[in-house]
């Protein structure tokens, strides 16, 4: 079989770690594989650009830097929230992630980095965002 192009549907194992070695996801213990379409959009570029061109039944480590993976950490996306205007029901604490639709209609991923009295400190950045991404895969099926 040839090796995995665009358009290819692909089932991969993988287990994601940053640089001190800490993992932050991984396929191994899941019922299925992960899968997706190679160019499709759906995975950050370096990790579609990684994939593309191996075999069936090949394993790479591969690191993924910070442009081709979640970007810089943005500090404009780093803001104080008036805790009145957050919904009735939202208990803020450090680390809690909230949703919220923009004025675009999309919905956002927002954490909690800093509760005061008043206010709470969200941060819409990717949590992966600013960090070079180290990925060891497998590819175990390609369906054309």
């Amino acid at each position: 079989m040839a090796p995995a192009k665009s358009g290819d549907t692909v089932r991969i194992h993988y287990t994601g770690k940053l640089e001190d070695g800490h993992v932050f996801d991984s396929s191994i213990e899941r019922d299925e594989p992960f899968e997706f379409t190679l160019g499709s959009g759906n995975v950050i570029p370096g990790f579609d650009k990684a994939v593309t061109g191996m075999d069936a039944g090949e394993k790479k480590t591969f690191t993924i830097p910070v442009a081709e993976a979640y970007g810089e950490r943005n500090a404009e996306m780093v803001f104080e929230f008036p805790k009145t205007e957050l919904p009735g029901e939202v208990d803020p604490e450090a680390g809690m992630v909230l949703e919220a639709q923009g004025e675009d209609g999309g919905q956002y991923r927002l954490t909690v980095t800093e509760v005061n009295e008043d206010t709470v400190t969200l941060d819409g950045n990717h949590p992966l965002a600013g960090k070079d991404l180290t990925f060891e895969i497998e590819l175990l099926e390609i369906a054309e």
